[in-house]
């Protein structure tokens, strides 16, 4: 893969310690199984840990409401073989050794009967190691790193289209299929630091490279840079016809400022994760400044998936806001992978994790997202939706059955 962060490196041998770790937490007995399923008064119980305060507090609040509505919904509809959903939430703080510490505590203080992941592959490759020490299995809502995949894990599944580096693959492709004059020769990678970005923005650079345009600025910042003034100036010295900027929010928001300060503006400009917030991202860069920006993205409210409105008029009427975010969608649908094989195998016993982790390997379960597939190694297949900003509203471009529109804005625009 090319760059590795020192961050991400403390998550790896933080992960592989969880497995030690798990040792100490769960019973291989079965002491935290729920043995009576006829027992509709006994609650069931699964267990997540979020980030809900730290780094990654804006999308771990909206995963935490993906799952309660899709708790909800499934409560709504008679449970989960015939039993009331209970949802044990904790936070984990976006701290990567809290996080193991949940999810040990859930399996052997709680003793909960499933789980469910946390966000970012930041803090999933540890939970996960705890998941697959102690035989249960792992629906991750966000976490696409492909170093999470790469283990000889049997239990940990990314309910998303695709894995972060095949994220901009559409896009890409695109792109590349442009007429010659129309086509960007050169491009530049501003990229943070990150286990998402990283491999996102090198996926998308090897395809670009591959039809022959240039790379001619890479620069790797760190996640407590907070000025960008310093980069974009450098990528404007480079005048590339296309950045690609691997942001996560805050970082995209400022990347975003600091070349409108610069006085630069690429013929085109995608970013990683930022612009898929929405409202927020609007009102972070200012909506004129939106115009042409493309993103990557797993979830339209506008689409007609199975299932994907009643989410939506679910999602309004709980929380009062009228768009739905990304992370929610992605997490009610970690919910659905998960409840698929319950109720295909009919079981949340310890013994039988193995069981349910199988089926999800061999079959395709239809979510909001779509219909997702999976790798033996717990791997997506499938690939993720392109959005554009278009005249201040968030549109999804391709692939053409599921676009939201007809025209795709040539270019980068601000101002428009």
């Amino acid at each position: 893969m090319g760059l590795r962060s020192t961050r991400w490196a403390i998550v790896a041998i933080t992960g592989a310690l969880a497995l030690t770790v798990g040792a100490c937490g769960g019973d291989d007995s079965g002491g935290g199984d729920s043995a009576n399923q006829g027992d509709n008064a006994k609650p069931l119980k699964i267990g997540a840990s979020l980030p809900l305060t730290g780094e990654f507090s804006e999308p771990g609040k909206a995963a935490k409401q993906g799952y309660e509505v899709w708790q909800e919904t499934v409560n709504a509809n008679g449970g989960l073989l015939g039993r009331q959903v209970e949802l044990v939430i904790k936070d984990d703080a976006s701290n990567q050794n809290t996080v193991v510490s949940d999810y040990n505590a859930l399996i052997s203080s709680d003793k909960v009967d499933l789980l469910l992941g946390t966000f970012s592959s930041l803090l999933n490759l540890p939970a996960s190691a705890v998941a697959e020490r102690n035989r249960m299995v792992y629906v991750e809502p966000a976490g696409g790193n492909p170093d999470i995949f790469s283990r000889g894990f049997k239990m940990v599944f990314f309910a998303q289209q695709a894995t972060a580096d095949h994220q901009g693959d559409v896009w890409a492709n695109w792109i590349t299929q442009l007429p010659a004059d129309k086509r960007p020769k050169t491009a530049a990678y501003p990229t943070l630091d990150d286990p998402f970005t990283t491999p996102t923005s090198e996926g998308i650079e090897a395809i670009l490279k591959g039809a022959g345009i240039e790379t001619v600025y890479r620069k790797t910042y760190t996640a407590d840079q907070s000025n960008f003034d310093s980069i974009a100036n450098a990528v404007k010295a480079k005048n590339p016809d296309l950045v690609v900027a691997g942001t996560q929010f805050e970082d995209g928001i400022g990347m975003v400022r600091a070349l409108g300060k610069v006085g630069f503006t690429p013929n085109w400009l995608y970013q990683t994760n930022a612009p898929s917030f929405g409202a927020q991202y609007a009102d972070g860069v200012g909506e004129e400044n939106t115009e042409g920006v493309f993103y990557a993205v797993s979830h339209s409210q506008e689409a007609k998936t199975p299932g994907n409105p009643e989410f939506v008029k679910a999602y309004q009427e709980k929380f009062g806001e009228e768009a739905v975010p990304e992370d929610a969608a992605d997490a009610y649908a970690a919910g659905e992978v998960l409840q698929a094989t319950v109720e295909a195998n009919k079981t949340v016993e310890r013994a039988d994790q193995l069981k349910l982790a199988d089926w999800i390997r061999s079959n395709s379960v239809d979510t909001i997202l779509g219909t997702l597939s999976w790798n033996e190694n717990g791997a997506p297949k499938g690939e993720f939706l392109i959005g554009q900003w278009q005249d201040g509203k968030a549109e999804i471009v391709l692939p053409e059955d599921a676009a939201t529109t007809d025209k795709i804005v040539e270019g980068y625009k601000p101002g428009s």
